[in-house]
């Protein structure tokens, strides 16, 4: 650690001497690590057939994927459902629509592919209510699914999305047996906001999920299971790292996580066509104070703390992973490194071709039973 420190004492100096151009286009890259970006349009609508519900959109490796999807678009639609995929070329692929569009309607070609699919709690036909949970940030809406256990589920979404990521899980975990807390936090758009309007990848956060597992606990809750999603599984594990009511969490869900942070924004950066050694100078620009704060965020950022496999020895709590190795957005690796790290408490069933997030919507029956298995064999199963 103290190697590290003065590593990125002297790099961060060095920065500053390789030119003003250079360290702008550094802390430009840093700073779309931590502020939120808007849903960027990733695919086209070329044409929709109102007659036979079916709608064209550009082949990409997500609208080619089997199963049920959801897509942002802009005109009379703002969100639509997808189902199977009916014919599909080297360009093109053909889906049936589950949302009904009328004759009529504006559907512009800018739209973004989605695996939430629900995209409002009413959808789930199940009781529920609106819930706010105070706290550091201030008062964060989650919303509640009730049921009989006294083991609630706690649900984190993940960057730059809000809680409806999370409805997918809802029905499994409710006939299981759990209430579910579908939480918000800071800076995601619905919760408050801090000074910088910044994340903090995990490092602040899971504080916010610390109050919600305060607010299960007064609402009659003897213990949690986590749940996070993407950068909202980062989120969980320094939560349960961290967390004054870290006795209170009996185990962890996490759905395509961020276990290193490193490995994804390099990743990311190599996809997005960044040359080495920009993404590590970017790391080091948010990892001091003073570059940190010119990058947009509240505060430093250590990678150290939020390498979970480096972290490894200091969990205690069983773990189930879902990830698909074709997730091309959040490499598998780390979560694979995890497992066999501590293969004693982390469980890791094989899947692949479903990408980011997307396990249930390409393998419901999959992903929901080994949910509801790992949830048996820990002996977490819905006790009241």
């Amino acid at each position: 650690m103290k190697s590290l420190r003065h590593a990125v004492a002297l790099l961060v100096p060095g920065l500053f001497a390789l030119g003003g151009a250079m360290t702008l286009l550094v802390l430009s890259i840093a700073r779309r690590v931590v502020l939120p970006a808007t849903r960027p349009a990733d695919v086209e609508i070329l044409s929709v057939d109102t007659g036979a519900q079916t709608i064209e959109l550009t082949r990409t490796p997500d609208t080619e994927l089997p199963g049920r999807y959801g897509l942002f678009t802009t005109g009379t639609h703002g969100y639509v459902k997808l189902g199977a995929v009916l014919g599909a070329d080297a360009a093109t692929v053909r889906r049936k629509l589950l949302t009904q569009i009328e004759p009529g309607a504006r559907v512009d070609r800018a739209a973004a592919f989605s695996g939430w699919y629900y995209s409002s709690p009413s959808e789930l036909h199940l009781r529920w209510e609106n819930v706010l949970v105070g706290s550091p940030a201030g008062p964060c809406p989650a919303w509640f699914f009730p049921a009989d256990s006294k083991t609630w589920v706690i649900q984190v979404h993940g960057r730059g999305v809000t809680r409806a990521e999370c409805l997918r899980a809802v029905p499994v975990l409710h006939a299981a047996g759990f209430p579910n807390l579908v939480i918000s936090y800071r800076n995601d758009g619905e919760a408050p906001r801090s000074r910088s309007g910044a994340y903090a990848l995990g490092a602040a956060e899971w504080r916010d999920v610390d109050a919600a597992i305060s607010y299960a606990v007064r609402r009659g809750a003897e213990r949690v299971v986590l749940m996070g999603w993407s950068m909202g599984g980062a989120v969980a594990l320094q939560t349960a790292l961290n967390s004054g009511n870290r006795s209170r969490v009996a185990g962890l869900i996490l759905e395509s996580p961020v276990v290193d942070w490193r490995g994804v924004l390099r990743f990311q950066a190599k996809k997005a066509g960044m040359r080495a050694p920009l993404p590590d100078l970017a790391m080091s620009a948010l990892s001091v104070p003073l570059t940190a704060r010119l990058s947009g965020a509240d505060e430093a950022i250590s990678f150290d703390r939020l390498d979970i496999v480096a972290r490894a020895e200091e969990l205690d709590l069983p773990i189930l992973i879902l990830h698909s190795d074709d997730d091309g957005f959040v490499p598998a690796d780390a979560s694979h490194a995890l497992q066999r790290a501590r293969p004693d408490i982390v469980t890791m069933p094989r899947f692949s071709v479903a990408r980011h997030t997307k396990l249930w919507n390409y393998d419901q029956m999959g992903w929901s039973a080994a949910i509801t298995d790992w949830l048996r064999d820990q002996g977490l199963s819905a006790s009241v």
